[in-house]
């Protein structure tokens, strides 16, 4: 919203990490800024209650395929759920489930050559299917808001898919409360719909670290601050 509002050109596509991808929806057009921060307080909420603290947690694996982590985690899970949630990078990859299937799959994963593993600092196993119960109360909700038609292609998550029927939108982003951030797949996709200029609109340079490790024809910076945002908009304007 900030960048078009200071006469940056409208993106080609959007798409949002996680939380992100509301931030995304409200940039689409698809639901209005009002509408969305009760819906991400509700989100929040309904994540928190799924789980009780302390039963639940996620880690990070660095240094192993998505495959060698899946595999870890079948073998740590025991009956208990572990999961890989976040695919930020080829070989960085978060999992999450019961707080000790997640702690064996960190020691099962150094074992098999993991640069690291390490517990987050999170109250909940986000995206992990433990979160079900927080996905049927999301879609409850949603039932009620107005989510419109997106006036820019934004990728989603749980799909990597690029949809334009608001019933599937929403649908979409309840399933993404238990199911995966398939971001590897998301800058990849963007990537192959021409895209090769990448801006992040966080207070930080996370994502745009990510997008260059993920393919090296994806450049661009974060608006980190007003400073940042004019520099970006006088680069591009030329």
């Amino acid at each position: 919203r900030a960048w078009i509002a200071a006469g940056g050109p409208t993106p080609a596509v959007v798409a949002g990490h996680s939380l992100g991808e509301y931030s995304a929806l409200v940039a689409a057009g698809v639901i209005d800024f009002k509408d969305a921060v009760p819906l991400v307080r509700f989100r929040a909420q309904s994540m928190q209650d799924a789980v009780p603290v302390g039963q639940g947690g996620m880690a990070v694996v660095l240094g192993l395929s998505a495959d060698d982590v899946r595999a870890v985690c079948a073998e740590a899970a025991q009956g208990e759920v572990v999961e890989a949630v976040n695919f930020n990078e080829p070989t960085q990859i978060v999992i999450a489930g019961h707080t000790a299937a997640v702690e064996r799959a960190c020691d099962i994963a150094k074992a098999k050559g993991a640069k690291r593993a390490m517990k987050l600092a999170v109250s909940a196993p986000f995206h992990s299917s433990l979160l079900k119960p927080a996905s049927d109360r999301l879609r409850d909700y949603m039932a009620n808001l107005n989510f419109a038609a997106p006036q820019i292609d934004l990728i989603n998550n749980v799909d990597v898919a690029i949809l334009n029927d608001p019933a599937a939108i929403k649908d979409a982003l309840v399933r993404q409360a238990a199911g995966p951030v398939r971001w590897v797949e998301t800058m990849q996709k963007m990537a192959a719909e021409g895209v090769t200029q990448v801006i992040e609109c966080a207070p930080s340079k996370t994502l745009i670290g990510m997008a260059k490790r993920i393919d090296p024809v994806l450049v661009g910076e974060a608006l980190v601050d007003q400073a940042a945002l004019e520099r970006v908009l006088a680069a591009v304007k030329g």
